[in-house]
């Protein structure tokens, strides 16, 4: 199976190959696509869009695996990354390809065995995994490639639940209602 990992970015949007073959991994390609040239919004999202779509007409990948917007306090980064993510997947479904969301700590988790490793620490944990010298340039190819990688896990063990079995449980879990609440509280000039 070829798995395209995607770690969408409205800056730089990191992506890799990975070739499954009765569990040998290969790394086909493990890129970048620099959009800070782009000034307009517009252009990164029609960017993403095309190359998207280049990279699987290239490659015909079987299933992209895609890396899930993290909530943060900036709401416009949200947003836009969340457009980036949803015009990959969409460049995706326009070529008939299944697609599957994880989240950022699940990947962490299933590649280093800590939900808050750092960057660094993920790229140097797929390079012992994988076997590869050279360090890319930037670390979004190896967080996609992180997520291609968490995307063959689930596949080779498709009973297993990443979210449950990897992730521990809090203690203080919080409703999704007591979330926007709390936002909405902390933010009144965002919200109306």
């Amino acid at each position: 199976m070829l798995i395209l990992g995607i770690d969408p970015g409205t800056r730089i949007l990191g992506y890799s190959l990975l070739d499954t073959d009765d569990n040998q991994m290969k790394i086909v390609v493990m890129d970048v696509l620099y959009l800070r040239n782009f000034p307009d919004f517009k252009d990164r999202i029609r960017r993403i869009f095309d190359s998207t779509i280049r990279i699987i007409d290239s490659f015909h990948p079987d299933h992209l695996a895609i890396e899930a917007p993290f909530f943060g306090k900036n709401v416009q980064s949200m947003l836009k990354l969340g457009r980036a993510q949803g015009v990959a997947i969409a460049a995706a479904m326009s070529r008939d390809l299944s697609y599957t969301e994880y989240e950022p700590s699940v990947i962490k988790q299933l590649v280093t065995g800590n939900g808050n490793a750092s960057k660094e620490q993920v790229a140097a944990m797929l390079r012992s995994i994988l076997n590869f010298d050279d360090s890319p340039k930037y670390l979004d190819a190896t967080d996609a490639l992180a997520v291609a990688y968490t995307c063959h896990m689930q596949l080779s063990n498709p009973l297993a639940d990443l979210r449950n079995e990897l992730m521990p449980k809090k203690k203080n879990h919080k409703s999704a209602k007591k979330q926007w609440t709390d936002f909405i509280n902390q933010n009144p000039d965002i919200v109306q």
